[in-house]
């Protein structure tokens, strides 16, 4: 079986969106628009942080930063948060210094290089987001903790990943589950190590389900397999492939956004520090 290998289609994205702030802007408002993950998540956000926000200052972490998507709508959502945002990938990080310094300016946000398996802030935050992230670490306890660690009482963790239904992508002849320490969560274990580390579940949904993943299929992996044996020559195809599928595939998008799912390849769950 051939395995689709992510991060360097990301990179290869990443070094050309480096030198341009259009095209950053661009590139973020392409992961929004096809990610379907981007668009719970960015519901979420908005939903908690706007309590959070009427009340005065207050600090956010995103734990596994990457290109800075998020960290780019909750400064223009919100005016009186400020961010640290964190990874272990230098070059990503550098990137996001040179952009959001000229895009925000100073102050409002920080980036900087951590293990979240190390992590231990002489700060606690209101709020934290980790998205994508879990599933490639083994030990995932350990780094749930450390996050639930770095919470204020009554502060919130939103968190991403695949869920275990999307190992049924291995049976295809190519999938991204191989990049991972571990298929996905079912609702009950992440519900469970979230819950041993003293938070409360809010909300726990499955992103992705029927027609979540039929737009995913049909707006993401395949142009990836095409970007994975063409490099960059798969955008000419994809200039007359997506006019015709994009408002299908966004359509589908809608839909999963409200539907109870009650099984899909995604899982985002909420959870509550515990009042000491």
């Amino acid at each position: 079986m051939s395995r689709i290998e992510y991060d360097p289609v990301k990179d290869k994205f990443s070094a050309i969106v480096r030198r341009s702030k259009l095209l950053r802007r661009i590139f973020y408002f392409l992961l929004d628009l096809f990610f379907l993950r981007s668009w719970h998540i960015r519901r979420l956000i908005k939903q908690y942080g706007r309590v959070k926000d009427k009340k005065g200052e207050w600090s956010l972490l995103d734990a596994g930063s990457g290109f800075g998507q998020y960290d780019r709508y909750i400064l223009s959502s919100f005016k009186n948060v400020t961010i640290d945002a964190i990874d272990v990938k230098e070059d990503y990080l550098e990137d996001c210094r040179a952009y959001f310094k000229k895009e925000i300016g100073e102050g409002r946000i920080s980036f900087y290089s951590a293990d979240l398996l190390e992590f231990n802030p002489d700060k606690k935050f209101d709020m934290i987001i980790c998205i994508d992230v879990l599933e490639h670490i083994e030990e995932d306890v350990k780094v749930m903790n450390n996050l639930s660690s770095a919470l204020k009482p009554g502060g919130c963790l939103i968190v991403h990943s695949p869920s275990h239904y999307s190992e049924e992508d291995g049976g295809e002849e190519d999938t991204f589950v191989g990049e991972h320490a571990r298929p996905g969560y079912s609702k009950e274990e992440l519900s469970s190590k979230l819950s041993s580390v003293d938070l409360k579940i809010d909300k726990i949904h499955y992103t992705y389900g029927f027609f979540g993943h039929k737009a995913w299929v049909l707006s993401v992996k395949w142009p990836m397999l095409w970007f994975n044996k063409m490099g960059l020559l798969a955008a000419f195809p994809l200039m007359l492939y997506y006019p015709v599928i994009l408002p299908v595939s966004l359509l589908l998008n809608v839909i999963d956004m409200y539907t109870a799912n009650t099984r899909g390849n995604g899982i985002y769950a909420v959870a509550i520090k515990n009042s000491q």
